[in-house]
């Protein structure tokens, strides 16, 4: 079977962008994770070790959020790839990168990036 857990609105700040400021000053940064698994055997279990840990998504994204990027396309690859490796059950991913009031020379809500795997 085809199941999804969402992991959404991972809010962070970070220091990634291709400015130097951006790098000392920062943003702020939302994140959404959205994994395709099969959890059929924790609707009898009720067992955590059934399914997929959303600590886990959550602490992969916090990790490579604190790793400063010039683009949030590297970031987000980083995060697909380490969700890839380390989540027991993945059939697959998707992660969106979202970059609150991004310095484009222009009044904009935000920018966003989304990988699928």
């Amino acid at each position: 079977m085809k199941h999804t857990i969402e992991v959404n609105g991972i809010k962070l700040y970070a220091f990634h962008g291709c400015l130097d400021e951006e790098g000392k000053i920062g943003g702020h940064y939302t994140v959404d994770v959205s994994i395709t698994t099969d959890f059929t055997a924790s609707f009898s279990s009720d067992e955590l070790e059934d399914t997929i840990d959303y600590v886990a998504i959550n602490s992969i994204v916090r990790e490579e959020m604190a790793i400063r990027s010039k683009l949030i396309e590297h970031v987000g690859y980083r995060i697909s790839q380490r969700l890839k490796q380390e989540i027991k059950g993945l059939h697959s991913s998707k992660v969106k990168v979202i970059k609150h009031c991004p310095p484009i020379g222009g009044d904009v809500d935000d920018v966003a990036i989304i990988i699928e795997n």
